[in-house]
């Protein structure tokens, strides 16, 4: 089942987060905190804009996926900047070296601003547990995010993954996103209409 995310899910969007966060695979135990994926790319995104996320129920109240994110990008920089990077300053913080890159990412929201993103002001992140994957979830939760979108007025939204992660670039490819072509080498782009 799909519902809107709650205060009380907080804790499983850390867990997805840290299952999900090595390009799809299960990253736990490769950071020095299995929450410091979910401090960059999920919670930030339910403190601020929890209208904008969505959850795979699993029947027992518990969240076994996800989709969240932003409506603005670009005011959603300032925020991370001026009220996230305080927030979480005593938590994610300099000492361990698997950390150093997901540090270096989170003390810079600016990088989410890249010009050939402009016209596509959303974007999003969506997580599946394995065993909820392959079940038409993915594209509800999506239908979701961007009935919402939709429903703000937002008019395109944009997404940035692991370019080795195949198996969620033919789910993207499937839901109407086309590449973008960005100086950015990390990471592939992709878009559409709301």
């Amino acid at each position: 089942m799909i519902r809107s995310y709650r205060a009380s899910d907080l804790e499983a969007i850390y867990d997805i987060c840290a299952r999900t966060g090595a390009a799809g695979q299960d990253a736990r135990g490769m950071y020095s905190s299995d929450r410091l994926l979910g401090d960059i790319w999920a919670v930030p995104y339910v403190v601020r804009e929890p209208e904008h996320a969505h959850v795979v129920d699993d029947g027992t109240g518990r969240p076994a996926g996800y989709i969240l994110g932003t409506a603005d990008t670009p005011a959603f920089v300032r925020w991370y900047r001026d009220e996230w990077l305080p927030a979480t300053a005593d938590r994610l913080v300099d000492g361990d070296p698997r950390d150093e890159v997901m540090l270096d990412l989170h003390r810079d929201p600016e990088r989410m601003l890249l010009p050939e993103l402009a016209a596509y002001p959303a974007h999003l992140h969506i997580d599946l547990l394995p065993g909820t994957q392959g079940q038409g979830l993915g594209r509800r939760l999506m239908t979701a995010f961007l009935d919402g979108l939709r429903a703000a007025g937002v008019p395109r939204v944009h997404l940035g993954m692991a370019p080795e992660n195949h198996g969620a670039y033919a789910f993207y490819k499937r839901l109407g996103f086309h590449d973008i072509a960005t100086q950015d080498t990390g990471a592939l782009f992709l878009g559409r209409d709301v």
